[in-house]
């Protein structure tokens, strides 16, 4: 059996392991988190061969490369061939920032920060430099 040339994109998104599952990939078309050429697609788009689709992870877009067709779910290990993970640099660091400053900010309500979490809150802040009492 071949496969496809066209496949639609919810059902892609989950094939290779974007989504968990493919509900999940639906209700991001229908909310404008995945686009294609910089506009939001429905779930029903079909997508092809060298297609480049953009998932919003907030505070970026996420740009993918769609290298082969599938609609059957696989294993982690086979999505390289299926899709290229494109997104510049600059956008990942830009991302890696902000997943780090989530982590210093406490939610409002979780009370005082424990022995340990006031501990790596220092270490970052001083910069990993070991205080030494004299």
């Amino acid at each position: 059996m071949s496969s496809p040339d066209l496949v639609r994109i919810d059902k892609f998104l989950w094939a290779v392991r974007l989504f968990k599952t493919r509900s999940l990939a639906t209700e991001a078309c229908k909310k404008g988190r995945v686009q294609m050429g910089g506009l939001p697609v429905k779930s029903s788009r079909m997508v092809k061969k060298g297609d480049e689709i953009s998932v919003k992870e907030p505070p970026i877009y996420r740009t993918y490369k769609v290298l082969d067709i599938s609609e059957k779910r696989m294993s982690a290990k086979l999505t390289p061939g299926f899709i290229a993970d494109i997104t510049p640099a600059d956008q990942l660091e830009l991302l890696e920032l902000t997943h780090l400053a989530n982590k210093l900010n406490r939610q409002r309500g979780l009370g005082r920060p424990t022995k340990k979490d006031r501990r790596e809150i220092d270490s970052f802040l001083d910069g990993d430099d070991e205080e030494s009492d004299d």
